[in-house]
């Protein structure tokens, strides 16, 4: 059994079976011709490996954490599936199969399986499921939904972990962005000018920002496995009351992108990100061109 650090230490990362592990064609027969038959599907191809998924290359990084911590795991990733047993036997032999340490999961036997994050004590929830990551955020968890992306650039063979945040609505609320949706840029720019010293709230990705923060004291800045960056829409004179909030928050980001309104893509290229989130689906579709990218369907943006 997996030795266990206090939970205040480790990362979790809860992450759905359909953005793990490719299974568009055994969804197909789902859709097409019902349970009875996936179900058939499934388990006449139990002991044939699933290919990797969007999540797939994020987790092999995040799991490759703990080899620096062999007394006392940082990182563990949770499965959560709408399979059953018997159906997701194939999803277990396809984790053993890659050399996954995943060890827990829930098969909900079609039922949502976002119930189960903060029994696991999650830190982040990722899922190809909209509706499913909609739920986990309005319990307080962050999550985001993978976007398929087949032209974005592949990072796996860096060791080093990158992600990537946009700033109002996903590590901040979405407080300055109403504003700027409802009285526009100007307003906007005055009450940030005016607020520069008032830190802002806490948005659905901070105590995630905070737990990988944790992990990265543990390690000189030039050894540590994991990099974040912010990479905002934002520009002078809105940057400051942002640079105040994280020290006022006591978190390390280490590159800051004030891209006053540019297209984020080859921003994030450059990066390397392994994976960002923005609440912003424009955004997220110029992002998931060049790297995976998670939409956080959170805050003004995202109201119907």
């Amino acid at each position: 059994m997996t030795a266990q650090t206090p939970n205040d230490k480790k990362l979790v990362i809860a992450i759905s079976s359909r953005a793990l592990f490719n299974l568009d064609e055994s969804h197909q027969v789902y859709e097409q011709e019902g349970v009875r038959a996936y179900a058939e599907y499934q388990i006449a191809r139990e002991d044939e490996p699933l290919a990797p998924g969007e999540g797939f290359p994020l987790v092999r990084k995040l799991l490759s954490i703990n080899e620096s911590f062999q007394d006392a795991p940082r990182v563990e990733v949770i499965l959560l599936s709408r399979n059953t047993a018997d159906t997701g036997l194939r999803i277990f032999n396809s984790i053993q199969h890659h050399g996954l340490d995943i060890t827990r999961a829930a098969f909900c036997g079609g039922q949502k399986p976002y119930r189960y994050v903060s029994a696991f004590g999650c830190h982040l929830f990722l899922s190809t499921e909209s509706e499913d990551v909609r739920s986990a955020l309005e319990n307080g968890i962050a999550a985001a939904t993978l976007i398929p992306a087949p032209e974005k650039q592949d990072f796996s063979s860096k060791r080093e972990l990158r992600f990537a945040f946009d700033g109002d609505s996903v590590l901040f609320s979405d407080e300055a962005e109403r504003i700027y949706k409802n009285d526009g840029l100007l307003a906007f720019a005055k009450s940030e000018k005016n607020s520069a010293k008032t830190p802002l709230m806490g948005g659905p990705f901070r105590a995630f920002l905070e737990q990988l923060h944790l992990i990265q004291r543990d390690f000189k800045v030039d050894e540590c496995p994991i990099r974040t960056a912010l990479v905002t829409a934002r520009c002078a004179p809105a940057h400051e009351r942002v640079i105040r909030t994280l020290r006022e928050w006591q978190v390390r980001i280490d590159e800051c992108l004030f891209l006053g309104g540019l297209d984020k893509g080859e921003f994030l290229r450059i990066y390397g990100a392994d994976v960002f989130f923005d609440d912003q689906k424009t955004h997220c579709a110029s992002a998931s061109r060049h790297v995976a990218t998670g939409h956080v369907p959170h805050g003004i943006a995202n109201n119907p």
